[in-house]
């Protein structure tokens, strides 16, 4: 999960920005340490073999090998080719990002468009974002091995409170041999449906709108 530091920031302090430098947690040198420290090892090391293990002959050669590789690196400037992997990374790194489906729209969508104050239409409006969520949660248990711990089966997500036992119970009777993750989204649209025969809904058009953004939160 991604750790904030919104707070540490959010006044004007002296050297605020500066003090981030030292938090371990969620810093570049956590991430980084175990290859920090195994490039430490190797430069030490080569550094104590050149200077106390190795005769004049051959650091000699030791020598000419390093002016051999060093002719190399003038050939494709090595600005341009740390350039070209940072473009490719922050590229792919984004194009993950934008593809993480997000709930926000939908549920201001669900708020909008499904009206009453009674207990039955809160129900309603709460079940149709936790089936969202379900069906985030179904799916990132696929890619994703951090939620894949969280919910490694259907009934942590019964403990966590996003699915309820009917509703697994339901979820386990659909034959699927390549996943289910998609039968939540038929539980919502048939929820929505429901809702407007109710009378929840008023107008055909905000199903339409609704249903549309669920098949885009799908599709991501």
């Amino acid at each position: 999960m991604t750790v904030t530091y919104s707070l540490n920031v959010s006044k004007a302090r002296l050297c605020g920005f500066a003090k981030l430098l030292g938090r371990w947690k969620g810093s570049i040198y956590k991430l980084l340490y175990r290859e920090m420290l195994i490039y430490c090892g190797l430069y030490y090391g080569l550094s104590f073999l050149y200077r106390y293990g190795l005769s004049d002959a051959h650091r000699g050669v030791f020598e000419a090998l390093v002016v051999y590789c060093d002719s190399f690196t003038k050939l494709i400037p090595l600005s341009f080719v740390l350039g070209f992997y940072v473009s490719i990374v922050v590229g792919r790194w984004w194009n993950q990002y934008i593809a993480i489906p997000w709930p926000d729209k939908a549920a201001l969508l669900i708020q909008a468009h499904i009206h009453g104050n009674d207990e039955r239409s809160r129900t309603i409006r709460r079940t149709l974002v936790r089936y969202l969520l379900i069906l985030q949660a179904l799916t990132f248990t696929a890619v994703s091995t951090a939620v894949r711990k969280r919910f490694p089966t259907e009934d942590h997500l019964v403990e966590a409170g996003l699915m309820t036992k009917d509703e697994k119970a339901a979820y386990d009777e659909v034959p699927g041999i390549h996943g289910k993750w998609w039968v939540p989204s038929t539980w919502f649209a048939t929820l929505i449906v429901k809702s407007r025969k109710e009378g929840r809904i008023k107008d055909e058009l905000f199903v339409k709108q609704i249903l549309e953004e669920l098949t885009e939160y799908r599709s991501n």
